[in-house]
């Protein structure tokens, strides 16, 4: 890692991981392979943020602590990349094991439970699938009538006032390490 940390992908532990790291990797990591609209790729990072405020929007009583792992739904890309979902399900088991205990080691790096309740997580996917959404139909090139065979369509009030952000990833990534230094004190003062 940039930070000259090395991090064992079979093996990470938490004290290899640093926010630095994740969120430069998400900066430049693009969501849909790159195949988006605009000057600038669709950052993971990006998408992170847009996912922590419509997590945010679905549950506003959720506190900084589960904002924080909606922030860090996809930490693991930082180091596995972006894969579109055939090529998760063609690679099996390995590669979900994989994401897995990275995904762990970043929860237990930043104080956060390893196992994140089932109803909160619901509500992480639910955030990612608005984001997955508005994703589609304004940066990937599909129709609505399109999206709606193949993405789930979240309720309107769940995607107002959001927007796709693009711009150049030591933006992305600056945003990135400012939202999560903001959820971090906010945790740490309650």
């Amino acid at each position: 890692m940039l930070s000259g940390r090395r991090l064992d992908l079979l093996d990470p532990t938490p004290v290899d991981i640093e926010i630095e790291d994740i969120a430069h990797g998400l900066a430049f990591v693009a969501r849909w392979n790159g195949q988006t609209r605009g000057d600038w790729p669709y950052s993971v990072a990006e998408h992170s943020l847009l996912v922590e405020q419509a997590f945010t929007r679905i549950n506003p009583a959720a506190g900084p602590e589960w904002q924080l792992a909606a922030l860090l739904h996809d930490a693991p890309e930082y180091v596995l990349g972006d894969m579109i979902s055939p090529v998760k399900g063609a690679l099996g088991g390995e590669y979900g094991e994989m994401d897995r205990r990275i995904g762990e080691a970043v929860h237990r790096r930043f104080g956060l439970t390893v196992r994140v309740p089932a109803g909160i997580k619901r509500q992480i996917k639910l955030a990612d699938q608005v984001s997955a959404w508005l994703e589609a139909i304004q940066i990937a090139g599909f129709s609505e009538k399109e999206a709606r065979g193949i993405f789930r369509v979240p309720a309107p009030e769940l995607c107002d006032g959001l927007e796709i952000r693009l711009r150049p990833p030591a933006e992305a990534r600056h945003a990135y390490l400012e939202r999560f230094a903001e959820l971090i004190a906010a945790r740490e003062s309650i």
